[in-house]
């Protein structure tokens, strides 16, 4: 009797990495299909607007929540004083 005790409180144990491995790996998706883990920010663009939001769960489903209107755009430096090639 002890031992089946053993065995059953033991048995589910074994599998509770596997288990919250598996609530780790889920992701967002873009309209692209691209994949984005919990946790990630992107620029979503949704009926010509553009917004960032981050990948979250809500109710077990991951979801895009809204971060801000608008994408920031990346800014390369000015490009100054390059030399004419000889």
């Amino acid at each position: 009797m002890r031992s089946l005790l053993r065995v059953l409180i033991v048995l589910p144990l074994m599998f509770l990495p596997i288990a919250t491995e598996a609530l780790g790996k889920c992701t967002c998706r873009n309209r692209d299909g691209s994949r984005y883990e919990q946790g990630a920010i992107a620029c979503l663009n949704v009926d010509g607007r553009k917004y960032l939001a981050r990948c979250e769960m809500a109710l077990n489903v991951p979801n895009w929540k809204k971060v801000q209107d608008g994408c920031p755009l990346a800014q390369s430096p000015a490009v100054q004083g390059i030399p004419a090639a000889l």
